[in-house]
């Protein structure tokens, strides 16, 4: 399984940024955005079931961000809007079989981070 995630950057805080992920690989599967601050554990952000569609997000970003999949294109995108300082983080696409889990551990296959950075 290899993931590629791209989109991060400098934004304001109350825009919007797409982060992407190419997949390859394995299908009928979890998939994950998890990030991490300086300092700080890796937190889940947002899960999709591959097949089905079915999401479970962070209580931090419910509201905030989207995530979704285009299943002939084989990417996952997480749509983030109405950013904060407190997003700024490096973003981490993930992958498992099983159930969206909130546990970083539960997640073998991992994608380079991206780095979020939101400004006050």
């Amino acid at each position: 399984v290899q993931l590629q995630a791209s989109g991060g950057g400098l934004v304001q805080a109350g825009g919007s940024l797409r982060l992407s992920c190419a997949t390859s690989g394995r299908t009928n599967y979890v998939m994950g955005w998890f990030r991490q601050a300086p300092g700080k554990q890796r937190e889940f952000v947002a899960g999709i079931t591959w097949n089905w569609g079915t999401t479970v997000y962070a209580d931090s970003v419910k509201g905030r961000f989207i995530v979704s999949r285009d299943k002939a294109k084989r990417m996952l995108y997480l749509q983030m809007n109405s950013l904060k300082p407190e997003d700024t983080a490096d973003y981490y696409c993930t992958t498992r079989s099983g159930d969206i889990t909130s546990n970083a551990s539960d997640y073998p296959w991992w994608g380079q981070g991206t780095l979020v950075t939101v400004s006050s």
